[in-house]
């Protein structure tokens, strides 16, 4: 999971539980994070959910990537079939490269 979604309470709680630390707090951690130069961790994208419904439609899609459908597991002979809903929208390749993270900015996609 890319470092940039997870929460400094998290990150704290992790680093307890593999032994880095005897014990540490999230705001340590976030003052740490927040103080350092480089934050490879930082980025932006124009792409993010709007849609209320966006996490029960979004888990659908979610479970068959997982091999499950209503809770179940798929057989090993089950195929899971995708299909475009907007036949007129292509995949299109990007036409500005990604931006590095720089001084006081984040990566920009």
């Amino acid at each position: 999971m890319p470092l940039a979604r997870w929460h400094c309470p998290d990150l704290a709680r992790t680093a307890v539980a593999h032994g880095i630390v005897a014990s540490i707090s999230g705001t340590t951690i976030w003052r740490w994070l927040t103080s350092d130069a480089i934050r490879p961790w930082r980025h932006r994208s124009w792409i993010f959910p709007r849609d209320p419904d966006f996490a029960s439609k979004a888990g659908r899609v979610l479970d068959l990537y997982h091999r499950r459908h209503a809770g179940r597991a798929i057989g090993p002979h089950d195929y899971v079939i995708s299909a475009d809903e907007k036949t007129s929208i292509q995949a299109r390749n990007r036409t500005h490269p990604t931006l590095p993270a720089a001084p006081g900015a984040g990566m920009r996609v």
